[in-house]
């Protein structure tokens, strides 16, 4: 049987389950990232570098006593494939039987893969089991990702950080991962509560491949071709997830399979910036209201690049009231 397949338990039939990308490719993931990797910005990045597999915004789940699990616009987003490229949905929540109703309402939706949030690791996320926070009491994870598992019948997977406090926590979690039949990991190696201070510890990454069998996807300071094909080639990790650096940089994808240069002279750089600018611009002003909430999502995506050769030009932008302005500020970068 293929690796791209996994038997799997479903009563007293047995289900064939398939990975979100091809056997013997290493995926090159575009990472959930809330209020920034949004439908609009999901299409560009599908049309342009066309991401291998790519993520939803997290989909909050709600509580026990909420009439609906999820949103009625989450439940719009959730599908099986965007643009052709597969879609993973991602829930953040807690609580075992909202997470499995939001589950079912997901799949019941269009999903066919499913992601359970356990890294974010900012404000409310992490005051409770939601997020990184279900990091604090791991033993309460016993009961929810079997619970998981049994209820979805596509792929599930766990995106986590390596540990709340302690990066060892990783470790103690894989018999749970692999005995409840999760399908892969998405590890992004810092603790809850660094956040995104120092360097994610791909050494964690490496040790992690080393005592699973389940495929491992990298996440975390891949800023750059040369730094991915590193962490791909020193950690034997299944594939990567792009992040902030693919939010700076949409050519990071391309730059990784070699269709794109890995270090781009600044006229190269110039180029990528108007059309990537200009067209989520462009999209922003189709999915958003009004100039003050288009420019405040726009700024969101130039929060994330810090390249020195257009230091002034990206201040400016920042400083923009007007859509016109900021459109004319795009077209004068050279």
């Amino acid at each position: 049987m293929s690796d791209r397949f996994e038997r799997v338990k479903n009563g007293t039939a047995e289900a064939l389950r398939e990975l979100p990308w091809p056997s013997g490719l290493s995926p090159l993931m575009l990472a959930p990232m809330q209020g920034v990797t949004n439908r609009a910005l999901r299409s560009l990045f599908i049309e342009w570098v066309r991401p291998d597999v790519v993520f939803t915004e997290f989909m909050r789940v709600h509580s026990e006593s909420a009439r609906r699990r999820l949103s009625a616009g989450d439940l719009r987003e959730a599908a099986a494939a965007e643009g052709g490229v597969p879609l993973v949905v991602q829930l953040i929540g807690h609580g075992r039987e909202a997470l499995v109703s939001a589950a079912r309402a997901a799949e019941a939706a269009g999903a066919r893969h499913i992601n359970l949030n356990m890294g974010c690791p900012y404000g409310r996320m992490t005051k409770g089991l939601t997020g990184g926070g279900m990091l604090r009491e791991p033993e309460k994870l016993a009961e929810i990702i079997p619970a998981l598992r049994g209820a979805i019948s596509g792929t599930f997977s766990v995106k986590m950080r390596a540990g709340y406090e302690d990066s060892a926590l990783v470790h103690s979690l894989i018999p749970l991962l692999e005995g409840a039949g999760v399908d892969f990991l998405v590890l992004h190696p810092r603790t809850v509560i660094q956040q995104y201070t120092g360097r994610a510890d791909h050494a964690v990454t490496a040790e992690v491949v080393r005592r699973t069998r389940l495929p491992v996807i990298a996440n975390g300071d891949i800023r750059s071709a040369v730094e991915g094909l590193r962490i791909l080639r020193e950690t034997g990790a299944a594939g990567l997830m792009l992040g902030r650096g693919a939010v700076a940089d949409p050519l990071l994808f391309e730059r990784l399979r070699g269709r794109e240069p890995a270090e781009p002279e600044r006229r190269e750089r110039a180029a990528m910036l108007r059309r990537y600018l200009g067209q989520t611009l462009e999209r922003y002003g189709e999915l958003f209201c009004g100039e003050a909430q288009v420019l405040g999502k726009v700024k969101e995506v130039l929060a994330f690049m810090d390249d020195p050769d257009f230091g002034g030009e990206i201040r400016q932008m920042k400083k923009a009231r007007r859509v016109d302005t900021f459109a004319a500020l795009i077209e004068e970068l050279a």
